[in-house]
C-alpha cells in the first residue's frame, strides 16, 4: 500500500534568504492596517471600539465603508505579496519555491493574527489568509470567495461566512490536486482552516446563544472577523 500524501510530505528546511524572507513576512503581516486607518481617520483606538478586533468589519463599524474596504485590501495584500512576490524571488532557482511560499503566506498569518507590535493579539487571519493562498493558486481563491458569499447573504453572518470559506479552502485544494503534485497547499490550506476555527470561537459561541451580530449591523455592536 503506498504511503499517502501527506504522511509522506517532507517540507524543506529554509535556507538563511529563507528565514530572513519569512522574518519579513511575519513582520509584514503583523502590521495592524486596521487600527491604523481608525486612529488616522477617527482618532480612536478600534481595540476599544465594538468587539475590540482590529480587522476590517470591526474598522467599518468604526469608521465607515472605505475605511473597512481599505483595511480588507491592505490586510489580504499583506498575505499576497509575501507569497507572489518576496518568496519566489528569494527562492529562485531552487526546487523549493512552493515550501518557502507556505511558510511565508504562515508567517504573514500568524504575524496579524499574533502581531509583536501589539503584544500579540491581533485579529482573526481571514483577509491575510486569503490572500496568502490567492498568492499560491488563484483558482482557491474564486471557489472560496464564492462560498463566502452565499453563505454571506444567505445568512447575514460574517463569521459564518467566513468559517465557511475556510472548509472550502482544503477541499478545493484537493480536488484541484493532481498525480504527482506534493500536498504542500492542501496542508497549508488546512491549517488556514484550524486557525480560522480557533480564531472564531468567540462568533460560534455567539451564534449558537443568538447574540452574533448580522451584517449591516450599526457600530457599537460586538463581532467582526478578518
Amino acid at each position: 500500500m503506498s504511503p499517502s500524501p501527506l504522511a509522506s510530505a517532507a517540507f524543506a528546511l529554509p535556507t538563511a534568504a529563507g528565514w530572513a524572507a519569512i522574518a519579513a513576512s511575519y513582520l509584514l503581516g503583523a502590521v495592524p492596517f486596521g487600527l491604523v486607518l481608525v486612529w488616522l481617520a477617527k482618532g480612536q483606538d478600534l481595540r476599544k471600539f465594538g468587539s475590540g478586533n482590529i480587522g476590517a468589519t470591526n474598522a467599518m463599524r468604526a469608521a465607515g465603508k472605505p475605511i473597512g474596504v481599505l483595511s480588507c485590501v491592505l490586510d489580504w495584500g499583506k498575505g499576497w505579496l509575501p507569497v507572489a512576490v518576496l518568496a519566489p524571488r528569494l527562492a529562485s532557482g531552487t526546487a523549493d519555491v512552493l515550501d518557502l511560499q507556505v511558510y511565508c503566506g504562515a508567517a504573514a498569518v500568524l504575524g496579524h493574527c499574533f502581531p509583536v507590535y501589539l503584544g500579540f493579539r491581533g485579529g482573526k487571519g481571514v483577509a491575510t489568509g486569503t490572500g496568502a493562498l490567492a498568492g499560491l493558486d488563484p483558482v482557491l481563491l474564486l471557489i472560496g470567495f464564492g462560498v463566502w458569499v452565499v453563505v454571506l447573504f444567505t445568512t447575514r453572518y460574517v463569521g459564518l461566512a467566513s468559517i465557511a470559506l475556510g472548509f472550502a479552502f482544503p477541499v478545493a485544494a484537493w480536488w484541484r490536486s493532481g498525480p504527482g503534485e506534493g500536498p504542500e497547499i492542501l496542508i497549508g490550506s488546512s491549517l488556514l482552516t484550524l486557525l480560522i476555527l480557533v480564531r472564531h470561537r468567540s462568533n460560534m459561541a455567539r451564534m449558537l446563544a443568538g447574540t452574533e451580530p448580522k451584517i449591516g449591523t450599526k457600530a457599537g455592536d460586538e463581532g467582526g472577523t478578518a
